[in-house]
């Protein structure tokens, strides 16, 4: 699944011919003398030793191939030719610009009154974004957002949240084998002008500006970034069906008690300024409800299922909130969390069988000297620590329209943020 994405790589980068070898894959978990036997076998590709490839590609002299030089041409017309409707739309598709489902042509006219929700020019630069680090970054302005904005169904005045998640440079379909998910959160004024959907079902269809502003960040991520192509700029073995309108809701600041903080205002915005706030991750799952023990008792228990090491989100619904505070006296986000990051642990030795987290990602670094792994590293098995590392990594937002105690837990942490108001 890897020879045509590094093709395309090597290509992107003017090397078209670029030598490359394969080892047998996935290596993830894999154990390190089983990767060694993968270096002394055969090239699943090609059938040589792997090794023999790998020297061979160093050290014999480049041939006129090999010195090709190329880049892939982008050509991106404004419009396309005239058809009709039926047509539009099977070019659209047969061109990968949607997500599968019907789209809103983008005509003219459709775009013309788009631009009219914001007051930026419409060549005025947005951002750029890209599937992953290794891909090159898109640059995109105000009307190609736009573009995509009526594909996906939204009004004018959904545009200033659309362009304002398109400023942050952060793709809704970022490639990776793992099946990521994003999420966006809308805090501020802008919530009720849009008449977004916080309580009953926020994370349902029932919504209009919930669901295209959502879409409208699948469509930019395929459009504007070349992200979410199978098997070339997204890897994702299962894929995440998420990816559809990416967990997209506003925050239920009414319901917040006193004390408990809405999300932007935690980062530093003022409680008057509508800001958009994106989150990585790959699920959530719904704990059972223990009624006969303080919720917050629940918390650690369920938070054993998400990765070591991992972010996490809690969506409380406003039930639970209340309950928090006036029945356990939690009286801010903040004093939750810092309870939360210091009763979730987990035990160094379940830590280091953790494969996917440490061998790849924490091992590494913790034996450069990084802390606290380094110290975490030469502890005991037995020895507990904390499943969190940080907590800053652990994000409370407020969903749902109180009919029932519920709560959801997910391993998704905060990306970025941008400012709303900026493209109105």
């Amino acid at each position: 699944m890897f020879e045509e994405l590094v093709k395309t790589y090597t290509f992107k980068k003017g090397m078209p011919n670029l030598r490359f070898t394969f080892v047998p894959h996935p290596i993830t978990g894999i154990p390190a003398a089983a990767c060694r036997k993968f270096l002394q076998g055969n090239d699943p590709l090609t059938g040589k030793p792997v090794l023999d490839e790998i020297i061979a590609a160093l050290t014999l002299p480049l041939s006129a191939e090999d010195s090709k030089k190329g880049f892939i041409e982008r050509p991106t017309p404004r419009m396309v030719p005239p058809d009709t409707e039926e047509n539009l739309h099977r070019l659209f598709l047969e061109n990968q610009w949607t997500d599968g489902l019907p789209i809103v042509l983008p005509t003219e006219a459709r775009v013309a009154e788009m631009l009219k929700g914001t007051s930026h020019a419409p060549d005025e630069p947005v951002g750029k974004m890209q599937p992953s680090s290794p891909h090159e970054a898109w640059s995109y302005d105000v009307e190609r957002v736009a573009v995509n904005a009526v594909m996906a169904g939204a009004r004018p005045e959904h545009l200033p949240v659309i362009l304002a998640l398109a400023s942050t440079g952060v793709p809704s379909l970022y490639t990776s084998t793992t099946s990521f998910a994003r999420m966006v959160v809308v805090n501020g004024p802008i919530r009720n002008e849009l008449r977004m959907n916080a309580g009953i079902g926020a994370l349902g269809p029932f919504n209009q500006a919930n669901s295209v502003i959502g879409r409208a960040w699948t469509l930019m991520s395929i459009n504007l970034a070349a992200a979410g192509k199978a098997g070339e700029t997204y890897m994702g073995s299962q894929g995440n069906n998420y990816n559809y309108n990416n967990l997209c809701m506003p925050e239920n600041e009414e319901e917040l008690p006193e004390g408990w903080k809405p999300f932007h205002v935690q980062l530093g915005y003022k409680p008057g300024e509508s800001v958009v706030s994106t989150f990585n991750g790959w699920a959530f799952i719904h704990p059972d409800q223990s009624f006969g023990k303080p919720f917050h008792a629940q918390i650690p228990f369920w938070l054993k299922f998400v990765s070591p090491f991992s972010p996490a989100t809690l969506l409380l619904d406003p039930t639970i909130i209340h309950q928090l505070k006036e029945r356990e006296g939690f009286d801010s986000k903040e004093q939750l969390i810092e309870w939360i990051h210091k009763n979730t642990k987990v035990s160094v030795g379940d830590w280091l069988d953790n494969f996917y987290s440490v061998q790849n990602f924490v091992h590494p670094v913790g034996r450069r000297g990084v802390e606290p792994y380094a110290s975490w590293l030469k502890l005991p098995r037995e020895e507990m620590i904390p499943q969190i590392a940080s907590p800053d990594n652990i994000h409370i937002l407020s969903v749902g329209g109180g009919t029932n105690l519920f709560w959801q837990a997910g391993d998704f942490g905060h990306v970025s943020s941008a400012s709303v108001d900026k493209w109105r």
